[in-house]
């Protein structure tokens, strides 16, 4: 199975171009995104297998294990291919399972910075993303901090996640912000209007958990999956493509199995009235 990049590509900051099917590396830790994965072995194929199919954009972050998701990238697949973009993030620290603490002074995002980049084997960082604002921190001292970072060289361009049109705008007239990654998908559209803005102004936008778990949703996507002979995230996925051409949806998976039907989706076209349908699902229903 070979992959030549059907869903086309998207280009970050103007410098960087990427495949429109990414794969994000969250789901490769523990249970509650903590410690290492039960099948080691597992989640070293799966981005192996990733980059094989033509992936050449790995999501991640510091808090993902934590630090068990940039090793496993590194492990891996250093050195890296060429074209291979990763992404990771800071903002979050973590003291056990499911447990998710704010901490973006300007202090922790420059030890984060450091640690990726040992973590990762860089000497620079592609994407470095805010992975959510502090609500103690000013938003400018935060990304003021990843643009001082930036001067540096240690980070080529930056991103956002989990903001606001509002954090976006302030954050732009700091430095040139290249993505935003907010939760997403056909049966989630809290942030459409994010996705309007990053469409108009040039800025990928990299949705998180594109599937939706409300009944409606599930009614929806399979029988339109049953229609196309596909899986129900394949179609969740296809949606995503096509809603718009910045966006860059990074499904995440453990298995071999999984991350090769996802990577089919990029080949998927919805009608017309099928993207229609699925835009208006009533329910909304997700976890993080």
């Amino acid at each position: 199975m070979t992959s030549k990049s059907p869903a086309g590509p998207v280009t970050l900051g103007g410098e960087l171009t990427v495949h429109r099917l990414g794969y994000g590396a969250m789901r490769l830790t523990g249970a509650g995104v903590w410690g290492p994965p039960k099948d080691r072995a597992g989640a070293l194929a799966v981005l192996r297998r990733a980059v094989e199919l033509g992936v050449n954009f790995i999501d991640t972050a510091d808090s993902y294990g934590p630090d068990v998701s940039e090793e496993l990238i590194a492990e891996a697949l250093a050195p890296y291919p060429k074209d291979l973009v990763i992404a990771t993030k800071g903002g979050w620290v973590r003291t056990g399972p499911g447990i998710w603490a704010h901490n973006a002074t300007p202090s922790h995002l420059r030890k984060a910075v450091e640690g990726s980049l040992k973590r990762l084997h860089l000497d620079r960082i592609d994407v470095y993303q805010l992975h959510i604002p502090d609500p103690i921190v000013s938003l400018e001292a935060s990304v003021g901090t990843l643009a001082e970072l930036r001067s540096e060289g240690k980070i080529r361009l930056i991103g956002l996640s989990n903001v606001t049109r509002e954090h976006i705008e302030r954050a732009r007239k700091i430095v040139p912000i290249v993505s935003v990654q907010n939760r997403y998908s056909f049966a989630d559209r809290e942030w459409d209007y994010v996705v309007d803005y990053c469409t108009q102004n040039g800025i990928a936008f990299i949705p998180w958990f594109p599937l939706g778990a409300g009944q409606a949703a599930k009614d929806a996507v399979q029988r339109i999956a049953g229609a196309h002979g596909a899986k129900p995230m394949q179609v969740a996925l296809a949606w995503l493509l096509q809603r718009s051409p910045l966006m860059l949806p990074i499904p995440g998976t453990s298995s071999v199995e999984h991350l090769e039907e996802n990577m089919l989706a990029g080949s998927l076209r919805l009608s017309e009235q099928e993207f229609k349908e699925l835009a208006v699902v009533p329910e909304l229903a997700f976890s993080r």
